[in-house]
């Protein structure tokens, strides 16, 4: 007890800085705990007692507490000014250059970032001196996978892994009432930032009434989310919501949240951010740290404690040339993407450099850092350079923060001059002939940007990239090949089935490859002013042309922030994208997370009756089968300019060079390159039309709110009223009977199979995620509570409920589990009885009779979006372990910090090799004690038939 004591006001202390967070740029607010050094001399003399009481105690057991009331920073001799031009200084930093240690100067910019916070952080408490020389010796250290801490600037989140934040934060707060303690102790000691972008769906399309119409449906919807968000705002400190209708979260980072270096009462550091959603990645194209975690990463990180993460590998990714005539940021960035899939990154950094970076706009760069978690890096890093800098101020940042920024990194040696390296010897030769002088990473990759080609990714994962002049080839592969990542198993016979309708009274038609979603979406694009401005430019090439998309493709537009529809205004291309169906439809995620409404009900009874494999083109960054939507079975990604032009063809089984698109109005075939825009024609519209003042106008509004969101009241209290009948916001059981003491470790034992997977098992699988089922326990939950079907809304709009949420769990309509012997759906096997059901139905029966359950799976565990409910869904479950091949980083953390087990086969076995049916009942021998449990450590796995096979436990880090 004495031991927590001291740790708490230590954590107090130590966090002190941080709480008292304060930017120079105004329009950055947040409600802030800000305390002057004379507030925390008080606070800290008001603990004098408990600090001589505790060393008075620990004296009597032979052991001296440090008096860290009086310690000197470890690091204060490197404490240095940085002066302001013309007089004065910016404030005062931590100096790398200072350290004198020549380690630094080889080390990669992303590991100078982790270093410099770990010496302003250092407390030889939370963190060491040695934390801080195992970062300097990143070279020698990294390959030893060590160890170290760190204490992200900040935490984003967006409103579907934000509901259960701000719940578990709540939920926090009453336990501590319970326990007796200061509720007020839960509060985040990190600026953070909500972006509202998660809940707007594609309702209504090809209106200009659309935003209007989508955003009423969305307050409907989520009124009672968006209320509790609203208290949230002002019940904690530090956090900042952003509402409804503003952008997508990651653009609204990039565009007006990204601060790249803090002033912090006259201490200046470089921004870092963690994020509850895997594409908080995109900030690193702006030289901003941040990568995904799990919400209970994020927590913890809110509440001031530093993250444990493993010092990672930086890959070095070299870019030279230039991007060829016609050719977009997403072609390079699907060809990035399958080069570092290939190359194996996962865990790693990737920091991107050479002379092609000149040739790549910040937007281009941010593209490439969104897609980090499709290629399975930590992060797409680029650093800070002259590109960065006129990016801030094109985006409104004001001169003299930009200066700010400029100097603190030119001093603390975070910024490159690609131009200054010209003029030396070649880049390569530095980094291959004389380490000791230039940067050193742990492996090299190169790519020449001539050598990228047009292309798209899919049908099924984003790493599948298909070159645009292979698309009807592989598209044909597709149908033959048997069913899996690249196959459809369509017989010979059927591949040219022609299913006819009426739509709306109109003749039309689908066979198998027509496009029945055509959608620009996601911020891995909308942020980029030059694919969007593309789209356009294609969108109007088609219409003087006299192309019109067929009116049963559901097209949709949803920009990533405001800032999007004043420079397509200003262009003159939004008339043009409106009349081929792509108006603006909201600000936020939409089709990309499967939030893309219903189909037609003539096109959906088109496709289910005829058994048609539809598909969606997107320009998003994830396709998995069963997200963008249940009837599309091929989800291709796509930059924003061929989405339009798939749209135009109205199918993926096309050949762009050899077949027309369609014919025109003067009954000529009009082919694919008379529509697509030269990069001059691209370059020139962006030039003329995205404008400083723009940026200064969207975000001057935006925390102003909207009417609907303006009209919300809310309570004043700090605790949370709990509405027991709430199908929306509902009180976990987490921390019901939560004491004092925590209940040590256990292992399991005889526990069923609940579900036995094969490879790439996605969160997409696991958690929750899209629309109800009309006929599964989550729709049964609800009718039965009296919510109509109509008011369903997505599971994601739903992730405050844990009752909704453990229904949802495993109920993925495309789940192939190895139980049902090949039929594919939400059920499993009942072990005991042999009876076929629901997921949840037969988990509660588990969970009932007092039996452990496992899951066994294969390679790739929990890929995908980072989501809590994918390890909070299980353990509400019952789940006990999960024993795979291998699992994704963030999803691992999760399982371990919900109390579930994550085990490794050992390499060249797995559930078939072993001969394991999911039949068996299994126990796992973890020791019982806390101090007998080490990182990487094999434990026996033992099944009821006599079998017994070594697993690596999980737990990477002490």
């Amino acid at each position: 007890a004495s031991l927590s004591v001291i740790n708490h006001h230590r954590r107090s202390l130590t966090s002190a800085a941080v709480r008292s967070f304060h930017c120079s740029v105004p329009r950055w607010s947040h409600r802030l705990d800000w305390r002057s050094p004379l507030n925390l001399r008080s606070e800290i003399r008001a603990f004098n007692p408990i600090i001589e009481q505790l060393q008075r105690k620990f004296a009597t057991m032979g052991t001296t507490l440090p008096d860290f009331r009086t310690a000197e920073h470890p690091f204060k001799a490197v404490l240095t000014s940085l002066p302001r031009p013309g007089g004065g200084e910016f404030g005062k930093f931590y100096s790398l250059p200072a350290l004198n240690d020549p380690r630094i100067d080889k080390l990669p910019y992303s590991i100078r970032i982790l270093l410099e916070s770990a010496i302003r952080n250092c407390d030889n408490f939370q963190v060491k001196k040695e934390d801080v020389e195992k970062i300097i010796d990143w070279e020698n250290t990294a390959p030893k996978q060590v160890e170290i801490p760190f204490k992200p600037a900040r935490v984003l989140l967006q409103d579907f892994t934000g509901v259960p934040a701000v719940v578990d934060l709540a939920c926090m707060r009453d336990a501590m009432h319970k326990l007796g303690s200061d509720t007020s102790k839960i509060n985040p000691l990190v600026p953070v930032d909500l972006v509202i972008d998660h809940s707007v769906q594609v309702d209504v399309t090809r209106s200009e009434n659309a935003v209007q119409a989508n955003m009423e449906l969305e307050f409907q919807r989520n009124k009672e989310r968006f209320s509790f968000l609203k208290w949230g705002s002002s019940a904690f400190r530090n956090m900042l919501v952003v509402p409804p209708g503003s952008g997508i979260v990651h653009q609204v980072n990039l565009e007006y949240l990204g601060r790249l270096v803090f002033n912090t009462d006259g201490i200046l550091y470089p921004d870092s951010v963690v994020g509850t959603d895997s594409h908080t990645t995109m900030i690193d194209g702006l030289g901003v740290a941040g990568w995904g975690v799990g919400g209970i990463e994020a927590e913890a990180a809110m509440l001031g404690q530093p993250m444990s993460m493993v010092l990672p590998g930086v890959v070095g990714f070299q870019l030279s040339g230039k991007l060829r005539n016609g050719v977009t940021a997403t072609d390079l960035v699907l060809t990035v993407t399958q080069m570092l899939r290939k190359h194996g990154v996962v865990g790693k950094f990737v920091e991107f450099y050479g002379d092609g970076m000149g040739e790549l706009s910040l937007a281009d760069r941010a593209t490439i850092a969104n897609m980090s978690p499709e290629y399975g890096a930590t992060m797409g890093f680029f650093p800070v350079d002259h590109v960065t800098l006129q990016y801030l101020k094109l985006t409104g940042r004001s001169d003299e923060t930009v200066a700010m920024i400029e100097s603190y990194l030119r001093a603390n040696n975070m910024f490159v001059d690609y131009d200054e390296a010209r003029t030396f010897l070649p880049l390569q030769f530095f980094l291959f002939k004389t380490p000791q002088q230039k940067r050193v990473y742990s492996s090299y990759l190169e790519l020449n940007l001539a050598e990228v080609e047009p292309c798209i990714s899919g049908p099924k994962r984003p790493h599948d990239r298909v070159p645009l002049r292979e698309m009807k080839a592989d598209w044909n592969s597709c149908l033959n090949n048997k069913v899996g990542f690249k196959g459809f198993a369509v017989p010979k016979e059927a591949q040219g089935k022609v299913a006819k309708f009426s739509f709306h009274g109109q003749p039309a038609e689908l066979k198998h490859g027509s496009v029945v979603i055509a959608a620009i979406t996601s911020c891995t694009n909308t942020s980029n002013p030059s694919v969007m401005l593309g789209a356009g430019l294609v969108a109007k090439k088609a219409c003087e042309l006299g192309l019109q998309v067929k009116p049963w493709i559901k097209t949709s537009l949803a920009p990533g922030s405001g800032v999007v529809t004043k420079y397509l205004l200003q262009s003159g291309l939004q008339e043009y994208l409106n009349k081929q169906g792509f108006h603006i439809v909201g600000y936020g995620c939409t089709t990309c997370i499967g939030n893309s409404g219903d189909l037609d009900e003539s096109v959906a009874s088109a496709i289910s009756e005829n058994d048609i494999i539809a598909a969606a083109v997107l320009s998003g960054n994830r396709n998995f089968e069963g997200r963008v939507h249940a009837l599309t079975r091929a989800n291709y990604l796509a930059s924003p300019p061929l989405v339009v032009a798939y749209a135009l063809a109205g199918t993926v089984d096309i050949d762009f060079d050899k077949e027309p698109i369609g014919t025109g109005k003067d009954g000529k075939s009009v082919y694919f390159n008379d529509i697509w825009p030269s990069t001059e024609e691209v370059a020139e519209a962006v030039q003329s039309s995205v404008l400083p003042n723009m940026f200064k106008s969207t975000y001057e509004a935006i925390t102003k709110g909207n009417p609907m969101w303006n009209q919300l009241s809310v309570p004043s209290s700090t605790m949370y009223s709990w509405d027991p009948i709430s199908t929306y916001i509902h009180e976990p059981p987490y921390f019901k009977n939560m004491t004092m003491e925590p209940p040590g470790a256990h292992g399991v034992k005889d526990a069923y199979c609940l579900l036995n997977f094969g490879d790439s098992i996605t969160t997409d699988h696991i958690s929750p995620a899209g629309s109800i089922q009309k006929d599964s326990p989550a729709a049964k939950f609800l009718l039965d509570r009296g919510v109509e079907r109509k008011d369903f809304n997505s599971y994601g709009s739903r992730r405050g409920n844990d009752e909704v949420m453990a229904r949802g769990t495993f109920a993925n309509i495309r789940l192939v589990n190895k139980l049902l012997n090949g039929e594919v759906g939400p059920k499993t096997i009942h072990v005991p009885t042999g009876e076929k059901l629901y997921v949840f139905d037969a988990a509660m029966r588990y969970k009932d009779a007092g039996h452990d359950t496992i899951v066994l799976a294969g390679a790739e565990y929990g890929s995908g979006s980072s989501r809590d409910w994918a390890a909070k869904g299980p353990m509400l479950l019952g789940v006990k372990a999960v024993i795979a091949k291998s699992f994704e980083r963030i999803h691992r953390s999760n399982l371990v910090g919900m109390g579930i087990i994550p085990l490794c086969f050992k390499s060249g076995e797995d559930a078939d090799t072993l001969g394991l049916t999911g039949h068996e009942r299994y126990t796992i021998d973890l020791p019982r004690k806390i101090d007998e449990i080490r990182p990487g450590q094999d434990v026996t796995v033992t099944t009821d038939n006599g079998k017994s096979f070594t697993c690596t436990v999980r737990f990477d880090t002490e």
